[in-house]
């Protein structure tokens, strides 16, 4: 389906048509431009960066490149194309046509799951809002705004269907959505993970690697819905969250990877002289990587939830990549889970959430692997980045709370946290990552802590001006 940008809200939703709609979204839309000057990129309004945006919502051909002011950018509301007699695909409704209309009997928990993925969007903006003031390199910078004005986008998707399909509820909910702030005191976001603080460029990697991926594993779930306008919204989302994830992969790598340059120009994987050089050093990964996973895993929620077993009973929300189980219905099935008690079986509906964390793990050990590739062919056998046990550093679930170590095992309250500098980012840590964060805006250049990307831009080389500073 095409996109129409001769709209004021660009679209392909037949906007136009629904005046009553249309009036509604505009009216919000200079709110949400009041909160882009305000917590979006701190001072880039002038900036012509190279940015990609949707012209269609087919996997070919769906976006075009070129400079644009950040404040210019055409967000909209973009469905992926309706899937001809598609059915429900699991849960007590499996088999019957899909919903176009929110029912009744379901409009709470819909609206709960829309808001709170929503919230998610504009959450990460704000935490980025500084970020390009320290950018390692103008590839970088782009990379960065890219995002920022791909979640704006997703606060539109979900936006309109609070707008389309909940009423004057839904209204009210899209104004609060601009209305919290990520780490605010009286009024912040809704998940803990997006009011963490990311005031240096590894803990943008680190996000974009393991949070974003929990939000693609959310929008496939999402996208299997029953009602479809959620759905084909989510399907496309997929499409963009994408590139975020390889911001963070490929930026995670590329820190490694000059991190093993100095380590081989040194002769030595000794920390203290790695950060003398102006590197960081992979211990120090490390303790990023396990901050933010963990942080991470919590926002699948508790491993066994009613809310969870509601949510796929009610065609509301189902595993990712649905169609890949044999059983959709899962009414009688039951799950294996891992306690403080030891094993435990509970009904399979009940353990969603953490059907869908497991999966969530194999998904992030693709990264971790190929990090650890790069470490074994610079010679280095004994070295290796991991992901932490799921135990480890939890605040929501059966383990939150609890006194575990990185490989899972239980610990004296007391020695547990005499350790956590070992394994979980001190100030330290943080204070000596961010003197690192000096900014570089040449063309081509790098700040001396990450190695250049393996190429650019849409087939631009990484010596391109990708964002023309005023």
């Amino acid at each position: 389906m095409s996109i129409n940008y001769s709209e004021k809200i660009p679209n392909n939703v037949n906007l136009a048509n629904d005046r009553a709609l249309q009036r509604a979204l505009e009216h919000w839309q200079p709110h949400f431009l009041d909160w882009w000057r305000e917590m979006g990129p701190h001072h880039f309004a002038q900036a012509d960066v190279y940015l990609r945006t949707a012209v269609g919502v087919d996997a070919q051909g769906w976006a075009s490149y070129g400079a644009v002011k950040m404040p210019d950018y055409r967000w909209g509301i973009f469905l992926a194309d309706p899937v001809a007699g598609r059915t429900i695909g699991f849960g007590d409704h499996a088999g019957q046509p899909v919903w176009q209309q929110v029912p009744g009997e379901f409009r709470s928990q819909f609206r709960r799951l829309i808001v709170t993925q929503g919230d998610t969007e504009p959450a990460s903006v704000e935490q980025q809002h500084l970020l390009g003031h320290t950018c390692p390199s103008l590839y970088d910078l782009r990379n960065l705004f890219q995002v920022n004005v791909e979640e704006g986008r997703h606060l539109w998707a979900m936006v309109y269907l609070l707008h389309a399909y909940f009423g004057r509820d839904g209204r009210e909910e899209a104004e609060e959505l601009l209305a919290r702030h990520s780490g605010d005191t009286d009024k912040p976001r809704i998940l803990g993970t997006f009011n963490e603080p990311i005031s240096d460029w590894l803990s943008f990697f680190m996000f974009t690697y393991f949070t974003d991926r929990d939000g693609k594993f959310q929008l496939k779930s999402l996208a299997e819905s029953a009602f479809d306008p959620l759905a084909r919204t989510c399907r496309f989302m997929l499409t963009e969250e994408a590139h975020h994830m390889f911001v963070g992969e490929t930026g995670v790598g590329r820190v490694v990877k000059r991190t093993l340059e100095v380590m081989k120009e040194l002769g030595s994987d000794d920390p203290a002289a790695i950060r003398a050089a102006g590197a960081i050093d992979l211990p120090t990964i490390q303790r990023y990587l396990n901050f933010w996973f963990t942080s991470s895993l919590d926002l699948f929620g508790s491993e066994v939830s009613s809310n969870a077993a509601s949510s796929f009973a009610n065609g509301i929300k189902g595993r990712p990549d649905e169609s890949q189980y044999e059983d959709h219905d899962c009414r009688t099935a039951s799950f294996s889970l891992d306690t403080p008690q030891g094993r435990e079986d509970v009904p399979l509906r009940n353990a969603m959430n953490q059907v869908m964390r497991e999966s969530y793990i194999k998904d992030c050990e693709i990264g971790i692997k190929r990090w650890n590739l790069a470490i074994q062919r610079a010679g280095h056998e004994a070295l290796r980045l991991t992901l932490p046990s799921p135990r480890f550093h939890r605040s929501i679930g059966v383990w939150a709370g609890l006194s575990v170590d990185p490989s899972g095992n239980a610990m004296e309250p007391a020695e547990h946290a005499r350790s956590l500098p070992r394994w979980l980012p001190s100030e330290a840590d943080r204070a000596f990552v961010h003197s690192l964060m000096r900014r570089v805006t040449e063309p081509g250049k790098m700040a001396a802590w990450i190695a250049p990307p393996d190429r650019g831009i849409n087939n631009l080389p990484v010596e391109y001006e990708y964002v023309r500073l005023q």
